[in-house]
Order: C-alpha cells, then sequence, then structure tokens
C-alpha cells in the first residue's frame, strides 16, 4: 500500500519556484527618484568604507615613513636662518647674493610642495613675482567669493597645508569657475537639506485628515508619525526614501520630484570624483599593496634618511661664508639653485 506522506513528499523549499518580484509601483519620475536616491545611498556607504580603509592604510605608511620626513623637514628648515644671514654681510657679489636668494626660495618650495609646509613668509620675502601672477591674483570686485577648500580633518597636518598651498596657487579663472561650481553644489544641497519643504511636500500627500476611510487614515496616521519623527530628528534620509515611495499628487509635485532627481544625480557625480580621487589620487593609498607597498616604503625611508643627512651637512658648510660660497660654486657646476 502507497500511503502519502507530506512531511517528505512535498518538495524541498529550494526546489519550488520563486515568484520574480514586482516592478516598483509610481510614475516614471518616480521611479527615476527612487533609483537616484538608492545609488547615492550606495556611493555613500562605499565612500565611507574606502575613507575608513585608507586611514587605516594612511596610518600605517606615515607611521613608518613620518619620523624620516620629519627630519627633512627640519634639517630644509634649519637652511633658512643662515642663508638669510648670509644675505645681510655684504661679503658676496650680486650673482652669488642671487643664487642665495634662488636657494632660499627653492628650499621653500621643495617644503611647500614636497611636505606641505607653509614657507609663505619665504616666498614672499624672495619669490620674484611678475605682474601677470599679481593680475591674475588680484581680487575682482564683479567675482564672488570663492569658497575656501574643504581641508579634511583626519588628513596629516602637512597634508592639509599642503592643500591650502594649492589652493593659494590657483588663478583668478580657476577661482571664479570653482565660485560658480560651489554656488550651484551649495543650491543642490540647500534642496536636499530642506528637510521642510519635505515634510511639507510628504504630509500633503500622507495627512490622515485628507481621507475619509477609517482603515487609509490608520494608515496614514501611522505614517505620518514616521514622517514627523524624521522631521523632527532632521533625518533627510528617511524623508527622501518616504517620498521615493509616494507617487506624486499634482503637477507641482512631479516637478519638485525632477528638481530633486537631478540634484540627486549631482550628488552622484560628486561622490564618485571623491571615490576615484581616493583611490587614484596624489594622496590615495589604493594603488599599491602589501610587498610593492612595503618596498616603496623602504626605498622612500632610505631616500629619506639619505637627503636629511646630506642636508645636515650643508647645514655645517654654510655655517662660514667661504663654506657657503663652496656650495654655491658645487650647485652652479651641477646645474642646480638648490639642494
Amino acid at each position: 500500500m502507497n500511503l502519502h506522506n507530506p512531511l517528505t513528499d512535498l518538495p524541498a523549499a529550494n526546489q519550488l519556484p520563486t515568484p520574480a518580484p514586482a516592478e516598483a509601483p509610481g510614475t516614471p519620475a518616480q521611479q527615476a527618484f527612487r533609483e537616484a536616491v538608492a545609488q547615492v545611498e550606495g556611493l555613500r556607504q562605499r565612500l565611507r568604507d574606502l575613507q575608513q580603509e585608507q586611514a587605516e592604510a594612511r596610518r600605517r605608511y606615515w607611521q613608518q615613513v613620518g619620523p624620516a620626513a620629519q627630519e627633512v623637514v627640519r634639517a630644509r628648515q634649519a637652511l633658512f636662518a643662515p642663508l638669510e644671514e648670509a644675505l645681510l654681510l655684504g661679503y658676496f657679489s650680486r650673482l652669488e647674493e642671487q643664487q642665495i636668494t634662488a636657494l632660499l626660495v627653492g628650499n621653500a618650495r621643495a617644503l611647500q610642495n614636497r611636505f606641505g609646509e607653509d614657507a609663505a613668509e619665504i616666498l614672499r620675502k624672495y619669490a620674484p613675482r611678475r605682474r601677470a601672477d599679481e593680475d591674475d591674483n588680484a581680487p575682482d570686485e564683479d567675482a564672488p567669493a570663492p569658497a575656501p577648500e574643504p581641508f579634511d580633518p583626519t588628513l596629516p597636518p602637512h597634508e592639509q597645508a599642503a592643500a591650502a598651498a594649492r589652493a593659494r596657487r590657483k588663478t583668478k579663472q580657476q577661482k571664479a569657475e570653482e565660485a560658480a561650481a560651489a554656488q550651484t553644489r551649495t543650491q543642490e544641497q540647500l534642496l536636499l537639506s530642506n528637510t521642510k519643504t519635505l515634510y511639507r511636500q510628504l504630509a500633503r500627500t500622507h495627512h490622515p485628515d485628507l481621507t475619509q476611510d477609517e482603515a487609509i487614515r490608520e494608515q496614514r496616521t501611522q505614517l505620518m508619525q514616521r514622517i514627523t519623527e524624521a522631521y523632527e530628528t532632521n533625518d533627510l534620509y528617511t524623508l527622501l526614501q518616504l517620498l521615493s515611495e509616494s507617487a506624486p499628487a499634482a503637477a507641482t509635485d512631479e516637478t519638485l520630484l525632477l528638481r530633486y532627481t537631478q540634484a540627486l544625480h549631482q550628488q552622484q557625480l560628486e561622490l564618485k570624483t571623491q571615490l576615484n580621487e581616493l583611490k587614484f589620487g596624489d594622496n590615495g593609498f589604493s594603488g599599491t599593496t602589501g610587498k610593492k607597498r612595503e618596498q616603496e616604503i623602504r626605498q622612500l625611508k632610505r631616500h629619506l634618511r639619505a637627503e636629511a643627512e646630506y642636508l645636515h651637512h650643508v647645514h655645517r658648510l654654510i655655517q662660514d661664508p667661504s663654506g657657503l660660497r663652496e656650495v654655491l660654486r658645487e650647485l652652479a657646476a651641477e646645474g642646480h639653485d638648490t639642494v
């Protein structure tokens, strides 16, 4: 006799067909907005993960390289005082004084460009300035004031100083273009951060008083509690998610969704740019890993130690005018104007 056993005769759960997920309801504008919200949140999470990863890599990197780099910085900074004193002695010829000035400027630029140290005072005193540079850097009354470049507070001080130095070297046209772009970004960010506008939009759609159906009224009451809590805690992402789930009730609402979608698309581009800069920029730490990174660090430390030793040797020589003259001759013979 064959008896039916439901425990053994039914197919396994992993063999049952799974229904295809239904498409999200809503207008095309609403679907585009929902997708933009999800993409922005995904990019933000990727950026947070990469920032944490690189912060740890940066910490390990400077833990190994930092002491040697700081020794080079101290050795270069020590050259300024004897070189400036030499210009006051009246001992050197005019050509040699020009060489000393070039040595001061070159040393300051090395500190600024390679190590991010602030050497603006030396450059203001000794670096030659062309009239065109002065015109480029002159303030333009008609141009809006450029927003200061935001510095990542987690970066080492020398990297923040390097970013500040790059900002100072920007031309007037670059500053004007960046100011216009910053103004556009500010307007978009204001739109995205305006929780009051989002709250009003959602309240117009989901307020319980707008329906006579008791079941729908109860659902809307619970939903309005979520909306109000998100608004009171300034939870922008929850408000955006709730807005993406609600269908526009009027043409004006559809237009507002399109504006939000456009702002979110711009935010996606900015987040992708930040990701690329972290991965492939000058200060990125994702280019190499493992043994290759360790080899690069060992080689860099050897170069920095050798540079520090040479700078200490130069510092001893330039304490005496005759020794400084000898250094100038050696640099000129090798075709260099700085160490």
